[in-house]
């Protein structure tokens, strides 16, 4: 669902990886992707080493959490931010936005239509928000959340761990 979107990407991270969707299967299908998986929790990010080794992926694994890492050295590295399953959209747009360079793209897959205020997006540097169908044999209702990352985010973002699924942001008036 993902693939037609990459477009001539070339850096792709998948944000919390968990068993390795979307990621590994972007990299088998597009073995030239610079793929990095990002996973908090440390046991499955061991998993995604063995399955990666298994079967002779050259990916790299981060096993640390979203908000340390986009803070880091891969701040505004990558050309697609990829995830599934990750929470809210306007969780998934703090955690996932950072990563992106200006010019970039989160593709988040979800089961259905997401609501996130173009505002709280815009605040993260991000801009139009697409809604696109993606269907699928298990799911009659999935869509890619797209975003394309049109100013640099403030370097405030992300907040502290645990804090955007505790508080997601909301529109600038309210706490931004």
């Amino acid at each position: 669902m993902l693939l037609p979107l990459l477009d001539d990407a070339r850096r792709v991270i998948d944000v919390g990886s968990g068993g390795g969707m979307p990621g590994l299967p972007l990299k088998i299908a597009r073995p030239e992707l610079a793929l990095t998986l990002l996973e908090s929790d440390q046991g499955k990010a061991a998993f995604l080493v063995h399955a990666a080794a298994v079967l002779g992926l050259d990916v790299e694994v981060v096993a640390e959490p979203a908000e340390l890492a986009a803070h880091g050295p891969l701040r505004e590295t990558f050309d697609v931010a990829a995830c599934r399953a990750l929470g809210p959209m306007a969780v998934v747009a703090e955690l996932c936005l950072p990563f992106c360079r200006v010019g970039g793209r989160l593709l988040a897959m979800r089961t259905e239509g997401s609501h996130v205020a173009a505002e709280t997006v815009g605040a993260l540097g991000g801009g139009q928000i697409q809604v696109l169908p993606a269907p699928s044999r298990a799911r009659t209702r999935g869509v890619i959340v797209a975003v394309t990352k049109v100013a640099p985010t403030p370097a405030r973002f992300p907040r502290r761990p645990g804090v955007p699924r505790r508080r997601p942001l909301t529109p600038p008036s309210r706490n931004l």
